[in-house]
């Protein structure tokens, strides 16, 4: 893969991201208001100067190669930051208006979302947000948000979706319940604990399977849907809970429990409807969250 040239053209990576996002070379063109032949000599001239191949032919649809996909990301971040570039000099950010709703997870609107919406406020001073704090998903196609910061891969075919980080769980819980259980040191004395369940206790038994601790619903005496009132159980002293060391940090009173154990990966996506190609004060938003969000919530 060579190197990109001085002459570079902004043009050709536009190309590259709409066909990417699209699946194909008409989707692409009508979204930017180009000749199809047009911006597939964009995509063909990219890949001319990079020496790869970006895309390959499925049926109809174009599908990403694996150098595609290495290079989609870093050309988004570049598309995010020509277009905060040239609101900013053209003194545009301010005169974004309207409102945007955001969907996410009680606990990151709780700890991680107000800074970012700090730095909307300072770029974006007309916008309105919407927090939705909730720990159900946000159908984004009903357009009950416009966009939702999830901690799993969505399944929705006609979402845009990006995975901007991914943090690292564990398990924690106060230092009284610990001495009060006999601070447990292996698997096998996690067994005989009490254990915080999210949603579901069989959701927790099946995980707790998966890393070989044997659990019965005896060990899950407390649950709860919301991730803000899972913390409080857990600061309460009723049991041991999973969470991301970011919210660790920020309860000073909480234990890791078994550091020996291998951390459980925790991602964090970025998810909009299709509109966030029209809309600008959409695409505004979600841009300042896929860049400011990793910052407050990621794995160093």
């Amino acid at each position: 893969m060579k190197k990109l040239p001085r002459s570079f053209d902004w043009n050709q990576a536009r190309a590259f991201l709409a066909t990417a996002e699209e699946g194909s070379l008409s989707a692409a063109a009508r979204l930017l208001g180009q000749r199809q032949p047009t911006l597939s000599r964009q995509v063909a001239n990219l890949e001319q100067d990079l020496d790869v191949v970006l895309f390959e032919r499925v049926g109809r649809t174009l599908v990403l190669t694996k150098s595609g996909m290495e290079l989609l990301e870093h050309f988004r971040s570049m598309g995010a930051a020509a277009e905060r570039i040239s609101l900013t000099a053209s003194g545009q950010s301010e005169t974004i208006k309207g409102r945007v709703t955001i969907s996410t997870t009680n606990v990151l609107a709780t700890y991680h979302l107000p800074p970012v919406l700090s730095l909307i406020k300072q770029q974006a001073p007309e916008i309105e947000i919407e927090v939705i704090a909730t720990d159900e998903l946000s159908d984004l196609m009903r357009r009950e948000a416009d966009i939702a910061i999830r901690n799993a891969k969505p399944a929705e075919p006609d979402v845009i979706a990006k995975l901007i980080c991914e943090t690292a769980g564990h398990f924690y819980a106060t230092k009284n319940y610990l001495e009060m259980i006999g601070n447990p040191q292996s698997l096998d004395e996690l067994s005989s604990a009490e254990f915080i369940g999210f949603e579901r206790p069989e959701r927790l038994l099946l995980m707790m399977e998966g890393l070989g601790i044997s659990l019965t619903r005896d060990n899950v005496k407390f649950s709860s849907q919301s991730g803000t009132a899972y913390l409080a159980l857990v600061k309460a002293g009723l049991g041991i809970g999973l969470m991301s060391r970011e919210i660790a940090k920020l309860t000073p009173d909480l234990t890791q429990v078994c550091p020996q154990l291998a951390p459980i990966p925790i991602p964090v996506w970025l998810v909009a409807h299709r509109e966030l190609h029209t809309s600008r004060r959409i695409r505004f938003v979600y841009d300042l969250l896929a860049e400011a969000l990793p910052k407050f919530e990621s794995t160093p």
